[in-house]
Order: structure tokens, then sequence, then C-alpha cells
């Protein structure tokens, strides 16, 4: 068992030295933030994240994440290319010593908060969702109500992926995360990486987008995609517990004894 805990790298307001004052904690979970998505992650800056977490005594221990392009969710254009740099990056990692890569297959919007910074009763902060609020929120407007990485899209674009994803099924994007898997397991079953999927956060389409890896049912196709110790989840009970029909104990016990 490996405590760790996630840092977003040297810009992170929270340094590696607080960190490191944590009784027990031995790892950190972190990922080259500023490598656009169907870009290699060189030796170099791999080796550069290594020397920074291990100045504070602490290792890297899971990549959180590989951003999986658009290209690949909706099957089209670059896909191939942009698997490939995938396949490097996971190479890469796993020659490093990172021995798990979580990533997600969330279309366009990834994670999804509609308040960045709501204050507890205790008075601290923290991100939060509300459905409602995401109703009245107009993308024709601009990003400024969306998370930060929302800023990468121009809304030129926005619209492009809008009309892309609209014209896919369900069933498309489970074929094409098939094809990414069929092509990457391999590959980080060999470079000695788990690859482990976080479910969609929140568990539910955002914008008439669909969102596939959502519940347990979801969860187990995942896995039945390709069979392999590689292709594994990340088990987000944030995410699957907002569901109140998912048994979170019995989803942790059907996973574990495939």
């Amino acid at each position: 068992m490996i405590l760790s805990l996630r840092w977003y790298g040297p810009d992170d307001r929270v340094r590696l030295s607080d960190m490191s004052q944590i009784p027990d904690l031995t790892g950190i979970v972190t990922a080259l933030h500023g490598i656009r998505p169907g870009t290699v992650w060189g030796t170099d800056e791999i080796d550069r994240r290594h020397e920074l977490v291990g100045t504070a005594g602490l290792r890297w221990v899971v990549a959180e994440s590989i951003p999986v392009p658009e290209s690949v969710k909706l099957g089209s254009g670059d896909r191939d290319r942009d698997i490939e740099a995938w396949c490097r990056s996971v190479e890469n990692l796993g020659a490093s010593g990172v021995p798990v890569v979580c990533y997600n297959f969330m279309p366009v919007f990834d994670w999804m908060r509609t308040d960045l910074a709501e204050r507890a009763a205790d008075g601290s902060f923290s991100p939060a969702y509300r459905d409602a609020d995401l109703a009245r929120f107009d993308l024709d407007r601009g990003f400024d109500a969306l998370p930060a990485w929302a800023e990468s899209y121009s809304s030129a674009r926005m619209r492009e992926l809008r009309d892309a994803y609209a014209r896919l099924d369900a069933e498309r994007i489970w074929d094409n995360l098939g094809y990414f898997l069929d092509r990457v397991v391999p590959v980080a079953a060999a470079s000695g990486v788990r690859l482990a999927l976080h479910p969609d956060d929140p568990p539910w389409s955002i914008f008439g987008i669909p969102r596939i890896v959502s519940d347990g049912p979801s969860l187990h196709r995942v896995l039945d995609l390709h069979d392999d110790p590689s292709n594994g989840i990340t088990f987000c009970t944030g995410s699957l517990g907002v569901l109140p029909d998912v048994d979170l104990p019995g989803l942790v016990r059907g996973l574990a004894g495939r």
C-alpha cells in the first residue's frame, strides 16, 4: 500500500516540501501538464519531474494523466499518430519507473465543476458541481465559468467538437475506446505499466455529449474490451458515488473478483 497525493507541478501553490511533512506519505501523483495532447512525453521532461519529486524524499508513482486527444475519442483524423505518441509516452514513463498511468476517455469536457472555489461551512474551499448552474451556462459566451482546462478551446473549436460528437452515439465512442485499448494495452504491459481508466466525472452527459464510463456495468465492459492486467480502472468513489444506485463495496468486490 502506497500513500500518495496529487501534485500539479512546479506552479502548484502546495509545495512538495509541505506535502513531505505528511506522515507516511511516500508517493506523488503528477503529470506534465504543459505538454499538449498528442505530443510524446520526452525522457528529459520525465527525468526532470522525477528529480523535483525526489528532492522532497518522495516518489512519482502515478502519472495522472496523459491526455487522450479528441481525435482518438472521435475516431477521426490523426488518431493513429496520436495513439502512437501516447504509446511512446507510456514507454518512457515505464522505463523511468512510473508504474501506473491514470487517464480518462471523457469527450471534450474532462472533469466538470460549476464552481472551483465554493466555501464550506468551516471556511474551507472546494470545487463543486450543480446541474442547475450548468444548465444556465451558455458556451457561446465563453469559458469564464468553466475549469481552467477549457481555456485551451476557442469558441470555434468548441463548436467544431460539439458538432462532431453530435454525429456519434455512445456505441461509436465505445468502439473508439476499444480501438485505443487494443493498441495501448500491449505497449503498457511490455513497459511494466498499469493503465487505470478514470470514470467520467460527473458520470452523465455534459452539454448533450455522451459519456460512457459511468457505472458498474460500464467498468466491467472496459475490462472486457481487453482482458489483461495492464488494463485497469481508477476506482474514483467521488465520481461513482454520486449515483445513488451504485453499490460501491459490491462493485469493488465484483471488479476484484474478475
